[in-house]
């Protein structure tokens, strides 16, 4: 996915850029950079790799090397940025979490206009790039990210530092959030409200779908009002949010405590106590072990001064060894126990599936699985949680393939909750990760936990519902320009 952070402000801002994009860190593992405008030296900017190293130990040695009184820094998931660029909409630097599934067709469409990309590395076309070409095509910054929203299908959200000022604008459909904080000479803009509190920010408001605002130090000045479509990845709160980060108002934390809570009241499973699995799966068994009214008890642990989260490696092998290292189980809380344990997901089913062994390895009499999401049945086309080359590496659709010999046959009643179908599946799922029982959060009570109405929440990857392609937004600007 990937988050960014940006501020402005009366005095030097060199710090509070560094700690704000710090703390969007577990938004992303492959790279990281940071820009700043000095109104003596111009733009500084710095990018490095994160795959095997952390924010802090890359940038902090170079902190003197910044000055200025506003930036924007990013955790990318994608391609290097920031970008910096010089246009007939004069300099400027531009920052993105997105994620661009035409980028081949746009990018063939501007190399036809001889236009050309100078960001290409690893055999692909910087996304960042892509998108600061189509808002060069605009007359204004407000009609070229206008253009990037009728362009692309998947989302974007964007920061955009000129030599004034820092212009920030939501996905289209408000996939990915914004939001925005104020201090005394100062205002910052940040994918998560975590970086806010530490560095003396206040909320003032997330931005809304498609929403444009302008910010400098004394003022926020809205370019363009938010869309009446909204489409907020559920994922933020089952997986992607650190617990104290809130989206629209409503805080992850509390999203998973209820949602568990939920859970372990209805479940009739006889139990001896419920554990997390670090670190996302901590606040459903909080919740959970309330609800039910079983102790909670930490019987697996995360080493958390080395192991990133295990889902980012690339390869395979990587995940796996990664799975398994990070992961500490406690003989003593695990020996002779019926132990229900939570997590955020079930994707490929490699980690849980070492976990489960390991667990009964340890002593464990049952082992109890409980998720806070319905199954994975789609791949995420709009953030990326589930992206991978094939669908084919979501358990789900194994199995479904080896039910149906078409792993795309009869998907809706698998995604449906008690259908014969789902049952099915489940069961087998549970079989093949050596689980006693297995159970999966309903799609009603995850969206009861965030209070949104769900025609205003993404829920694509569990029920395939919430697909709205950008163009065909109700409130799309008719923009003149002859792409």
């Amino acid at each position: 996915m990937g988050g960014f952070f940006g501020t402005i402000s009366t005095k030097s801002c060199v710090n509070d850029l560094f700690y704000g994009t710090d703390y969007n860190s577990h938004l992303g593992t492959k790279r990281a950079g940071m820009v700043m405008f000095d109104k003596e030296k111009g733009f500084s900017r710095k990018i490095h790799n994160l795959e095997r190293d952390y924010f802090r130990s890359k940038f902090e040695d170079e902190l003197d090397s910044f000055s200025g009184n506003q930036g924007i820094g990013v955790i990318s998931d994608t391609d290097p940025q920031p970008i910096l660029v010089n246009s007939h909409l004069g300099r400027y630097t531009v920052v993105t979490v997105a994620k661009i599934n035409n980028m081949d067709e746009i990018a063939q469409e501007l190399l036809d206009r001889r236009m050309h990309f100078s960001e290409y590395s690893a055999n692909t076309i910087n996304q960042t790039e892509l998108v600061a070409l189509l808002i060069n095509m605009g007359r204004t910054f407000v009609e070229g990210i206008n253009l990037v929203y009728r362009k692309i299908e998947g989302s974007c959200s964007m920061l955009i530092m000129t030599e004034n000022g820092i212009i920030a604008a939501r996905d289209f459909l408000g996939r990915t959030p914004i939001v925005i904080g104020k201090k005394e000479g100062a205002y910052a803009v940040s994918s998560e409200t975590t970086s806010f509190p530490n560095l003396d920010f206040h909320r003032v408001r997330d931005l809304g779908p498609g929403e444009i605002v302008y910010l400098t130090a004394d003022k926020m000045e809205v370019l363009q009002e938010p869309f009446k479509r909204e489409q907020i990845c559920s994922f933020l709160w089952v997986y992607y949010g650190f617990p104290a980060s809130d989206y629209n108002g409503i805080n992850v934390e509390y999203v998973r405590e209820t949602n568990g809570k939920m859970m372990g009241e209805k479940d009739d499973t006889e139990v001896d106590c419920v554990c997390g699995v670090p670190d996302s799966g901590v606040g459903m068994a909080l919740g959970y072990a309330e609800g039910k009214k079983v102790p909670y008890k930490r019987a697996v642990l995360k080493y958390t001064p080395t192991w990133p989260r295990s889902f980012t490696p690339g390869n395979q092998e990587r995940r796996a060894l990664v799975a398994k290292m990070k992961l500490i189980p406690n003989p003593s809380l695990l020996k002779d126990q019926r132990v229900v344990f939570c997590d955020d997901s079930i994707v490929r089913g490699t980690q849980l599936k070492d976990n489960v062994r390991t667990f009964f390895e340890y002593g464990a009499k049952e082992v109890h699985c409980r998720i806070s999401c319905p199954p994975l049945v789609y791949g995420c086309p709009f953030i990326g949680f589930t992206s991978s080359k094939s669908d084919m590496e979501l358990i789900t659709r194994r199995i479904i393939k080896d039910f149906e010999g078409d792993d795309k046959k009869n998907l809706e009643k698998y995604a449906q909750t008690d259908s014969p179908e789902y049952k099915r599946m489940v069961d087998e799922i549970a079989k093949r990760l050596g689980l006693t029982t297995l159970k999966f959060a309903k799609l009603e009570d995850l969206i009861k936990s965030i209070g949104m109405e769900k025609c205003h929440v993404c829920t694509h990857c569990f029920d395939g519902s919430s697909y709205c392609h950008e163009h065909d937004n109700e409130d799309n600007r008719q923009l003149k320009i002859d792409f």
